[in-house]
């Protein structure tokens, strides 16, 4: 919500107890006849079917769901290929979008071939395909529409001037899914309509409430982090990581799975590169190995043990004892576009403790994002200095320090960092209401602390980067082999 305050959650009924958006209210952190506005931030490349009445006829799609990959080939496919591609629609997609849909089938735009194709009764049904952003504000206004960055992964839009995104003919003749199951376009700043009337009462806000657009969580944490200038960067890590800066030009690079797409800033374009699982290697390593809840487990409710690792992880010297973490446990992104990746702890001796597994956890991470340093900046053609740190794993002061020493950068710890993206959407509220310029918002962002790197540390972890990388190239045949 627009008060200087902002909502990422659904609306939803709640049988009597006060929803999230309520609670929040409740507080009262400001006058209700203060809160003018309601902004979105959403997970991105999730997708959803619904009718003509709005009703969603399936459960989500989900970013980590692969199972449209197998009928990419329908519309990537030809006789003569390129990495996959046919070498004809290769050249378009790229002049167009700034990039193609990927392999893994984790695009709305396999999404919705995997609907099409696997439950026909549902396609024949859906009016508009929504991302999450899009079922939000269908909910809170009724009205079908779609950001320049919500619609980016479906791979149907002219994407050469960011201020005037446009549907394509050609691109949507191509891409499998009728025309008009794709909703209205529109930016991130507009002002879309009034919150339905409903949603108004549920709330207990006033009449004529607003709805600005919004925008999915990467274009919304890239303004809540306070990196809003050109080349200005930053780095998330939440459940998945991404790096990402905003740029003045429409770029591709494919040698490393880097673009600069449609963002929140109509006049920009930001440069991003994502990794699959960054912070989910932590939560596997809580849920699945140290509190799986088995006959060696048996209690209720583990710990929150996300404070316990940062301590842990304090006592254990950089390099983890030998021990390297490589988190590619849901396959990769970037720099590297390798569905068939997974996790691997290396070079484990009778040594080595659930300590040095901790530490080895937070190193691997550091160093995947490492290895997007380089080519993010051959793509912006300056060198980094600094990255503003947000997400949950901002929270660590121990991880801040380790990103610092492994990647060689100062990083600024934003101060509230999971609430980057929340803060984005107030932002972007902000402006699409009047209220501030983009240029205005850098100023607004405070920062917990800055971490230089340790330069007595910087030949230990060059020599196990460089292992990093060697252990990939090698193992990528057998990875190929067993997941393939």
């Amino acid at each position: 919500m627009f008060c200087r305050t902002a909502v990422r959650n659904r609306v939803r009924k709640t049988g009597g107890r006060p929803s999230s958006q309520q609670q929040l209210i409740q507080k009262e952190l400001v006058p209700v006849e203060n809160i003018v506005a309601v902004c979105c931030s959403t997970q991105g490349e999730c997708t959803i079917p619904v009718d003509e009445e709005g009703q969603a006829l399936m459960n989500v799609i989900s970013w980590l769901d692969m199972r449209g990959a197998r009928h990419l080939p329908k519309i990537i496919g030809g006789l003569i290929k390129v990495a996959g591609y046919d070498i004809f629609k290769l050249p378009r997609w790229l002049n167009l979008t700034g990039g193609v849909p990927t392999h893994t089938g984790t695009d709305p735009a396999a999404h919705m071939l995997f609907v099409r194709y696997e439950y026909p009764e549902i396609y024949q049904k859906t009016y508009k395909f929504l991302t999450a952003l899009d079922y939000m504000n269908l909910r809170l206004t009724g009205k079908f529409v779609a950001t320049s960055d919500s619609i980016l992964t479906s791979w149907v839009t002219d994407n050469r001037d960011s201020e005037h995104i446009a549907y394509d003919d050609g691109l949507l003749k191509a891409c499998g899914i009728a025309p008009d199951k794709f909703p209205e376009l529109v930016q991130c700043t507009t002002v879309i309509g009034d919150l339905k009337a409903d949603v108004t009462r549920t709330l207990g806000l006033k009449d004529g409430v607003k709805v600005v657009a919004g925008a999915i969580d990467v274009s919304a944490a890239a303004i809540g982090s306070g990196a809003v200038n050109d080349f200005d960067t930053h780095i998330y890590i939440g459940t998945s990581n991404w790096v990402a800066a905003h740029v003045p030009y429409k770029k591709t690079d494919l040698s490393s799975w880097m673009a600069s797409v449609p963002c929140a800033i109509p006049a920009k374009y930001l440069m991003i590169v994502l990794q699959t699982t960054a912070g989910g290697n932590l939560d596997y390593l809580r849920d699945k190995i140290l509190f799986h809840k088995d006959e060696l487990l048996n209690e209720n409710h583990s710990p929150d043990v996300f404070q316990i690792f940062d301590r842990i992880a304090a006592k254990v010297p950089p390099g983890s004892h030998g021990l390297m973490y490589m988190p590619w446990i849901y396959g990769e992104r970037a720099p590297i576009d390798d569905r068939n990746a997974r996790a691997a702890l290396f070079n484990v001796s009778l040594e080595n403790t659930r300590e040095d597994i901790i530490r080895a956890f937070l190193e691997g991470v550091a160093l995947n994002t490492r290895w997007l340093i380089a080519p993010a900046e051959k793509f912006m053609g300056r060198k980094l200095t600094q990255l503003n740190f947000v997400g949950g794993g901002a929270k660590s002061d121990v991880w801040s320090q380790i990103l610092a020493d492994v990647m060689n950068l100062n990083i600024r710890q934003v101060r509230d960092p999971v609430q980057a993206n929340a803060r984005g959407a107030a932002f972007i509220a902000a402006v699409g209401m009047g209220y501030l310029g983009f240029e205005d918002i850098p100023q607004k962002v405070e920062f917990k602390a800055t971490y230089s790197p340790n330069p007595e540390y910087r030949a230990l972890y060059d020599k196990l980067f460089a292992e990093f990388v060697h252990f990939y190239r090698q193992n990528k045949g057998i990875y190929k082999r067993l997941n393939g």
